[in-house]
C-alpha cells in the first residue's frame, strides 16, 4: 500500500496546490488504519484459532482416552474369568487336598495350556498357607512353584472375602502387572487361592505407537500403566509417609521410588503446559481422563498440542492477512482511482504529443534495427557454413587418425595373403615347368581368392578415408557393421577377441554410410582397448529392430565406466587413453545426432561398458 502511495505522489505534487497535500493526507491515514487493523486482527485470530484448536483437540483427546479405556476394561474382564473358573475345576480343588506332587505337575502342564491360550503371564495355584503347588511356568527358572505369597495383600484378601485385584512388581519376575485371586473352598472349607497375573506389555506397546502420552492410575495416584516406561510407578502428588511405608512392608512396587511426575496436576482436564521429556523441549498437551471401573483405576491421555495449535494460529493469522490486504487493497484503489482523474485532463495533450515523438522514434529505430538483423543474418549464414566446413574437417581429421591407429593390423592382414600368393605362384610356376597344368591352375585359383581378399581390405579403407557427403538416405545396416569389422578386424584377431553377434542386421536404416561406419569404427576400437589385457576378451554386438527404430548395442567384458570416465564421456578432450584427444565419442553422437538418432552409454551384460546407437528405420 505504501508502495502504491510512492509510485502516485510525483504526479499529484507536479499537479500542485491543495489536491496533492490532500491526497497525501488520505494516503497517510490509509496506512495508520490498515497498520491498527492488521495488528488487532493479528492478534483476535490468533487466539480464536488457539481456543477452537484446544477445544478439537480435547474432542480428539477424549475420543482416544474413551477408545484405550474400552480396550484396557476388555482384556481386564477377559481375564477375570480364568480365577472364577479355576477355583470351581475339580482338579484344582484335587491337588489342594492331596498335596500329591503327581497331580501338581499334571496341574501345572494344564495352566501352562491355558495361560498359552489366553496369554496370561502366569496362573498359579496357592494352599491356604500362601504356598505355590502348581503354577504355568513350572518349566522355566523363576518358577512360582514352591514360593511362598501369604505375605501378598491380593492372596489375605482373596481368603477372606473370595477375591481381589492387586497390581504390584512381581517378587520373582520384577516385572509389573495385575494379580487376579479367587479363593478355592472344598466341602470342609477353604483349600487355597488361584491366581492370574496379567502383564499389560502388549497393551503399552500398542499405545507407544501413538504420539499421545498413556497412563493409567490407581486410586491412591500411582501410575500403573503407560507407554512412557520412565513414568511408571510415580505419583501425581507427593506420598504421606504412612502410605509409603504400607507399600514398601507389601513389596508392592519393589523398590520403586514413587516420585512426584514432573507436570502440573492432573486433576483438571484442559491445557498442561512446558512438560519436560527426556526426547525433546517442554512440549504443551491437551489433557483428558475416564474411568476404567474396577479395581478403581483412571486413564489419563496427554495429546501434544504444540503442532496443531501453532498451525491453526498461522492459518487463522494468514486468512486475516489475506482479507486485510484485499480490503486496504480495494480502498488504495479507489483512492488510486480519483487521484488519476484529476491528473487525467492535464495529462491527455501531454500524451498525445509524447506517443507522436514515440512513434517517429519508434519507427527510426525499427529501420536501424532492421538493417542491423539483415547484416548478421548474412554474417550467421557465412559462420553456419564455416562451422560445418570445420566440423566436415574434423570428422575428416578423426577418420584419419582412427585410420592410423589400424593401419599396422590392416598392413599385418595384407603381408600375410602377399605372402601366401608369394608362394602359391612359385609352386605354378615349378608345376607348369613340369608340364602338369591342373595343380598349378588350382594354385592360380587361390590366388585370385587371396587378390580379391586383398582388394577387399584396401577398397574398405580407400572408402573409408574417402570425404563423406552429407547425403542422408537409407544404409543397409549389414554394410556398415561388416566394413568396420573389416577395418577393426586385424586388431580383433592380434588380441584374439570374440566377437559375438546377434540379431538380424539386414535392415536399411537413415543414414550415411561412410559416416555411420565411422560411428561404428570409433566404437569398436574403445571395446578392443577396454578388453586388452583380460584372459577372455568378448565383444558383444547385438541388433534389435521395432517398426520405427533399430538398435545397435556394442558392448564389452572389459573393467566398465567409473567414476570421472562416466560423467566425462561426451564432453570434449576428455578422455582415459593415453594418446588420446577425446574426441571420438563427441563426433561420434554429433554424426548420430544428424541421422536423428541417439548415442548412449551404459552398463554391458557382461559387466563392462555399452553403447547403444539408435537410428530411424527405413521401409
Amino acid at each position: 500500500m505504501l508502495v502504491a502511495a510512492s509510485a502516485v505522489r510525483a504526479p499529484s505534487s507536479a499537479a500542485g496546490g491543495a489536491p496533492g497535500w490532500r491526497v497525501k493526507a488520505h494516503w497517510a491515514a490509509l496506512a495508520i488504519v490498515g497498520v491498527i487493523a492488521l495488528v488487532g486482527g493479528f492478534w483476535a485470530a490468533g487466539e480464536m484459532a488457539r481456543a477452537r484448536a484446544v477445544a478439537v483437540l480435547q474432542r480428539d483427546a477424549a475420543a482416544s482416552a474413551a477408545l484405550h479405556a474400552a480396550v484396557l476394561r476388555s482384556e481386564l474382564e477377559k481375564q477375570r474369568s480364568t480365577p472364577f473358573v479355576l477355583a470351581a475345576d475339580p482338579d484344582v480343588a484335587a491337588a489342594l487336598r492331596s498335596h500329591d506332587p503327581a497331580q501338581a505337575r499334571a496341574l501345572s502342564r494344564k495352566l501352562e495350556a491355558l495361560s498359552r491360550g489366553t496369554r496370561a503371564a502366569a496362573i498359579y495355584v496357592m494352599d491356604s498357607e500362601g504356598t505355590t503347588l502348581a503354577a504355568s511356568n513350572w518349566r522355566e527358572p523363576l518358577s512360582f512353584v514352591g514360593q511362598n505369597y501369604s505375605f501378598r495383600p491380593y492372596f489375605t484378601k482373596a481368603l477372606r472375602v473370595g477375591s481381589a485385584e492387586y497390581f504390584a512388581l512381581g517378587t520373582v519376575s520384577r516385572r509389573p502387572g495385575l494379580f487376579l485371586a479367587r479363593r478355592v473352598r472344598g466341602p470342609h472349607g477353604v483349600l487355597g487361592v488361584v491366581a492370574v497375573k496379567v502383564e499389560m506389555d502388549a497393551l503399552e506397546a500398542e499405545w507407544r505407537a501413538s504420539d499421545a502420552i498413556v497412563l493409567v492410575a490407581s486410586r491412591g495416584g500411582v501410575v500403573l500403566i503407560t507407554n512412557h516406561p520412565e513414568w511408571r510407578f510415580r505419583t501425581f502428588r507427593p506420598m504421606p509417609a504412612a502410605v509409603r511405608a504400607r507399600i514398601e512392608r507389601t513389596k508392592q512396587f519393589g523398590g520403586a521410588p514413587l516420585a512426584p511426575l514432573p507436570l502440573s496436576p492432573l486433576g483438571v482436564d484442559g491445557l498442561v503446559s512446558e512438560i519436560p521429556l527426556a526426547d525433546a523441549g517442554p512440549p504443551s498437551f491437551v489433557q483428558v481422563s475416564t474411568g476404567v471401573g474396577e479395581p478403581g483405576w483412571r486413564l489419563y491421555l496427554l495429546k501434544p498440542a504444540n503442532e496443531a495449535i501453532r498451525g491453526a494460529v498461522r492459518s487463522a493469522q494468514l486468512i486475516t492477512l489475506l482479507l486485510t490486504a484485499l480490503v486496504f487493497a480495494g480502498l488504495a484503489a479507489l483512492l488510486r482511482r480519483q487521484e488519476r482523474e484529476a491528473l487525467m485532463a492535464a495529462q491527455r495533450e501531454a500524451a498525445r504529443a509524447e506517443l507522436e515523438a514515440r512513434v517517429a522514434e519508434r519507427t527510426r529505430q525499427l529501420r536501424e534495427t532492421n538493417e542491423r538483423l539483415l547484416v548478421e543474418m548474412e554474417e550467421r549464414r557465412r559462420a553456419e557454413s564455416l562451422q560445418q566446413e570445420m566440423h566436415d574437417e574434423l570428422i575428416q581429421a578423426s577418420k584419419l587418425a582412427v585410420l592410423g591407429q589400424i593401419a599396422a593390423g590392416v598392413a599385418h592382414e595384407i603381408n600375410q595373403p602377399v605372402a601366401a600368393i608369394r608362394a602359391y605362384a612359385d609352386n605354378a610356376a615349378a608345376f607348369l615347368e613340369r608340364a602338369d597344368p591342373q595343380p598349378a591352375q588350382k594354385n592360380l585359383g587361390v590366388i585370385a581368392v587371396l587378390t580379391e581378399r586383398i582388394g577387399a581390405i584396401t577398397e574398405e579403407l580407400r572408402a573409408f578415408s574417402r570425404k563423406t557427403t552429407r547425403d542422408v538416405r537409407a544404409v543397409e545396416l549389414e554394410e556398415a557393421l561388416a566394413g568396420a569389422l573389416v577395418l577393426v578386424g586385424p586388431r580383433l584377431h592380434q588380441q584374439r577377441v570374440d566377437v559375438v553377434r546377434r540379431g538380424a542386421s539386414d535392415i536399411f536404416v537413415r543414414a550415411e554410410r561412410v559416416r555411420l561406419e565411422q560411428v561404428f569404427v570409433n566404437l569398436l576400437q574403445n571395446a578392443v582397448e577396454a578388453v586388452e589385457g583380460r584372459p577372455d576378451p568378448r565383444v558383444r554386438v547385438t541388433v534389435e529392430a521395432t517398426s520405427s527404430d533399430v538398435t545397435v548395442a556394442i558392448s564389452d567384458n572389459g573393467a566398465g565406466l567409473q567414476g570421472e570416465a562416466a560423467s566425462g564421456l561426451f564432453k570434449p578432450f576428455t578422455t582415459t587413453k593415453k594418446n588420446g584427444l577425446g574426441l571420438g565419442l563427441v563426433i561420434s553422437r554429433d554424426i548420430v545426432t544428424e541421422f536423428g538418432g541417439e548415442l548412449q552409454s551404459g552398463e554391458g551384460p557382461d559387466g563392462g561398458a555399452e553403447f547403444v546407437v539408435t537410428l530411424r528405420r527405413c521401409a
